[in-house]
Formats: structure tokens, sequence, C-alpha cells
């Protein structure tokens, strides 16, 4: 449930920091579902253990990439083919976008932590 809502708060972050157009845009889509991927938990490694998808190098970004063609080609019925060009071609600034968390929460620890990051951002720079 919490990487489901998470996800889909991901997608709601999206829509009011960038103005998502989630209808008419496929890169904007895929931008927020590589993201909602990335950092909702979804493809980390324990939820993709019970999957038994283990063992591939750089898994995390794989994982990403397959999840956020699916989820195009589910939620507007675009090809395969037209889904995974729009993935590439804004994977890199997308994946490496990690506002609001500042990480990947892999875990609850790390979810943790990047919550406190985030409370604490600027809190201690003088200003100027």
């Amino acid at each position: 449930m919490n990487r489901m809502l998470t996800h889909e708060l991901i997608h709601a972050y999206d829509h009011c920091r960038a103005h998502v157009d989630f209808l008419n845009n496929i890169q904007h889509l895929a931008c927020t579902e590589i993201r909602a991927a990335s950092l909702s938990g979804d493809c980390s490694l324990g939820n993709e253990l019970s999957r038994f998808k283990f063992g591939i190098k750089q898994h995390h970004q794989a994982c990403v990439r397959d999840r956020a063609v699916r989820s195009i080609v589910a939620a507007r019925k675009f090809s395969q083919e037209t889904a995974e060009k729009a993935v590439d071609e804004v994977f890199e600034s997308c994946f490496n976008d990690r506002e609001p968390f500042g990480r990947i929460p892999h875990n609850t620890a790390s979810a943790n932590m990047a919550h406190k990051e985030f409370r604490n951002r600027g809190r201690y720079y003088a200003n100027i």
C-alpha cells in the first residue's frame, strides 16, 4: 500500500511542480513514470527478489525502464516501440531527478533519512 501511494503521490508532485501534460505529451508521461518507478520502491531489491528478478547489472535502472514502458502502454495505449522510444529520450534526466526525496529510498531506513534531509534542507545555511 505504501509503495502504491508513494507512486501516485510522485505523479501528483510532478503535476504540481512541472505541470505535466499526461494526455498530450508522451515525454511528460514517460518522465513521471520513470520517477515514480524509481522513487516509490517499485524496483527495490526486496520487491524484485520476491518476483525472482535479480542478478542483473544495473538492475534498478533496467527495472525502472521496464516499469515505465509498461505503465505508458497500459495508460495511454501507445505501442511498445513508441513507449520505449519516449522512455529512452528522457531517461537520464528523469532518472536523476530525485525531488522531493534527494535520494532513492530503497528501504524504510533510507526513506526516513531522505525525509530528515528534506526537513533540514537549507536549515544550516547563513542568509547572505
